[in-house]
């Protein structure tokens, strides 16, 4: 096999035509890539996100490749320089100033123990021509120390076996810096079959080697992040089931016996929890009926901001005292109250809204306070208007804050509408679904119109419904 270094220059090059159609078609890639990394860099500068770290990597890197591509078609079209002997006597040409050259070629005769380097392998290293090129003995000692190994084993292999050179290693240039080298090359064979040298092409790659380190690290905390998202999304998704109310379907209180129609002043009541359709992040919000000790039934619907483990995890705390303090006979209005003192001394303070209502079967009456939350929706004989709501700011957002408290009597057929903030941008809609609740024999028909009219909206929040109709 002829070496590089000493091969026939008169060699014809590629067409130039075909070598200029791929020089445009580099060109107009590269930019491509400039016009995509610089959108890349301008998202990621404004944001955390290790996907958009990532992308940028894997820019830079598309980028160097590019670059690459670009200065070896040049080459090609240019063809191999010639090599004009330097007269006897001429100095020795200097070190080129700047950079560190890209790449650079060499052959080690194994007979004569001679070593020949081009001009740009001399500049890769930092070396003078006149201290002469590197042998293969002398080679490793400017590499870096655990490098060395497999330089070693790579040559050997060449030398010994005949088989290709293709790795990369670490050198120490003679100003102090450190360059990663790709070094490519094959064994030159005499007319017996033995290895009489070797040639490689030597390359200079830091930056490339530098962009791939970047992409992986990026790549790595993408997927970090990815797995603790997954996992903390299965977190907030089994506390939120462990929370929120085992009942599906429809639910009588007080209880009473099957079957349906409920008993005259009980609830018949049906609650659907509805994901956001646009992420899959868990939210705060919940929904919750009870049956009271003294006989009432407490309706609570609420949410507080955020989403994930720690939004799940503060909703459960305040459904939890919910829950505590309506067994204990605590009315809605204080019981808000103490809801915004236990929010407001929370480790990990938050903002939340809530609606709590007690209900007494036997009057027919409803006692309900909200904080900074959407008011109940009454629908009666086909009509639907909104009760009128009692004072009551945020949850978290005043420290001491009062909250008032509004009593309103229902009918027998009436169908009252519960509904957490994500629903509100699309409330407004609720009131058109009277005519089908005056038809529906029962709560869970209701909720099934609910879920026909908000179910496959793009809600960019999720919400809860609680629907509870009085029986006759």
């Amino acid at each position: 096999m002829p070496s590089p270094v000493s091969a026939d220059r008169s060699a014809e090059s590629p067409e130039h035509g075909a070598v200029d159609a791929l020089i445009s078609q580099t060109r107009r890639l590269r930019g491509g890539i400039d016009a995509v990394r610089r959108e890349a860099a301008a998202d990621a500068e404004q944001s955390d996100d290790p996907r958009l770290r990532w992308q940028r990597a894997l820019c830079e890197l598309a980028a160097h490749h590019a670059d690459n591509l670009g200065e070896h078609l040049d080459q090609l079209r240019e063809g191999p320089p010639a090599a004009a002997p330097a007269p006897a006597g001429a100095p020795a040409a200097p070190v080129a100033q700047g950079p560190a050259g890209r790449a650079g070629s060499a052959e080690w005769n194994l007979l004569t123990d001679a070593a020949t380097w081009s001009d740009e392998l001399f500049r890769l290293f930092g070396r003078s021509p006149e201290d002469g090129a590197l042998t293969l003995d002398e080679l490793p000692s400017w590499l870096l120390e655990e490098d060395r190994p497999q330089l070693t084993a790579m040559v050997t292999d060449c030398l010994v076996d005949g088989r290709p050179i293709d790795g990369e290693f670490r050198i120490v240039r003679n100003d102090g810096t450190v360059r990663t080298v790709h070094m490519k090359g094959e064994p030159v064979l005499d007319a017996d079959g033995c290895t009489a040298s070797m040639w490689a092409v030597l390359r200079d790659v830091s930056a490339l080697q530098r962009c791939r380190q970047v992409v992986h690290e990026t790549h790595d905390s993408l997927q970090h992040q990815q797995h603790r998202a997954r996992t903390e999304h299965r977190l907030a998704v089994e506390l939120q089931e462990a929370v929120l109310p085992t009942w599906r379907g429809s639910l009588l209180l007080p209880p009473g016996p099957d079957p349906r129609p409920p008993a005259a002043g009980a609830l018949d009541l049906a609650g659907h929890y509805l994901p956001s359709a646009v992420s899959t992040l868990v939210g705060g919000d919940w929904f919750d009926a009870l049956h009271l000790p003294d006989g009432r039934t407490m309706l609570t619907v609420g949410g507080l901001t955020g989403h994930g483990v720690t939004a799940t995890s503060g909703m459960a705390m305040l459904l939890g005292a919910v829950r505590g303090m309506a067994v204990a006979g605590t009315e809605p209005g204080p019981l808000m109250g103490w809801l915004n003192h236990l929010l407001d001394a929370s480790a990990q303070p938050a903002l939340g809204s809530a609606l709590c209502c007690c209900y007494d079967p036997g009057s027919r009456t409803l006692l309900w306070s909200q904080a900074g939350h959407p008011a109940p929706l009454l629908f009666r004989e086909g009509t639907a208007r909104t009760l009128r709501t009692p004072a009551g700011v945020l949850l978290g957002a005043v420290a001491d804050a009062e909250y008032a408290q509004a009593r309103d009597e229902l009918l027998p057929g009436d169908v009252l509408v519960l509904h957490t903030e994500g629903l509100s941008p699309d409330a407004g809609r609720l009131p058109a679904l009277a005519p089908r609740f005056a038809e529906a024999g029962s709560a869970q028909e209701c909720a099934r119109a609910v879920l026909e009219e908000f179910g496959g909206r793009e809600r960019e929040d999720d919400a809860c419904v609680l629907i509870a109709r009085v029986g006759h």
